[in-house]
């Protein structure tokens, strides 16, 4: 199985964005993360698409964008156009999820659906066909530097039965994300769970060297014993 580590900018150093995004790409991050929080579905605001386009130019790795927003539709067109690879987005903000979907896939972007802690799976059960990614939100969204809730782990099991059993009949690819409290001393066991990608924002920006982080949990990832 093919790891990937986002290094989540909304934990950067804003002053020095582009450079940020250069440094931890040199670094060895896959993708950079990019959390967008409208202080309506969460109690936080972040970044527009003016953000994303600054940053393209500086980003030789996908933008992988996280919509927290409600309504969807007309942010997602935005970003798809200001240069992101990927858009995810919570069901519950959508008022018509298929359409979604195939509105940022039509934009030229992955697709994806994101999961609260408490949010069922059951959105999935009609979608699997539009889906690239699935992102497992393991704190509540709406602020970095929380703890990883443990029951996450479940859900990742969960889901990534889903997919294994959904691409085994379809063929295609499906990523599955996992964003919050993710650091060098669990990215194993959340590997083992059943996840390829790995946001990590303060895990990665709180520390001086982010090149030693990413190589720590290259490491821990070499030795899960999750056999793909």
């Amino acid at each position: 199985m093919s790891y990937r580590i986002a290094p989540s900018i909304l934990s950067a150093d804003f002053a020095r964005l582009g450079e940020e995004v250069r440094t931890v790409i040199e670094a060895g991050a896959d993708l950079i993360h990019f959390d967008v929080m409208d202080n309506h579905y969460v109690p936080n605001l972040t970044m527009g698409p003016m953000f994303c386009e600054a940053i393209r130019p500086h980003s030789s790795v996908p933008i992988d964008v996280h919509l927290m927003v409600k309504p969807v539709d007309a942010l997602a067109a935005a970003f798809a156009k200001a240069g992101a690879g990927l858009i995810t987005f919570h069901p519950e903000a959508s008022e018509h999820i298929d359409r979604t979907l195939g509105l940022i896939r039509d934009a030229g972007c992955k697709a994806g659906l994101v999961f609260n802690p408490a949010t069922p799976l059951t959105y999935l059960d009609h979608v699997m066909d539009k889906l690239d990614m699935v992102l497992i939100m393991s704190v509540n969204p709406g602020f970095g530097g929380q703890k990883f809730i443990p029951e996450a782990l479940n859900k990742i099991r969960a889901v990534r039965q889903r997919i294994d059993e959904h691409t085994a009949r379809h063929g295609g690819e499906i990523w599955l994300e996992v964003d919050g409290g993710v650091k060098v001393d669990n990215i194993r066991a959340i590997a083992e769970a059943g996840a390829d990608t790995f946001v990590a924002g303060s895990a990665v920006f709180g520390q001086p060297d982010y090149q030693a982080v990413i190589a720590a949990m290259r490491a821990e990832l070499a030795q899960s014993r999750r056999i793909a």
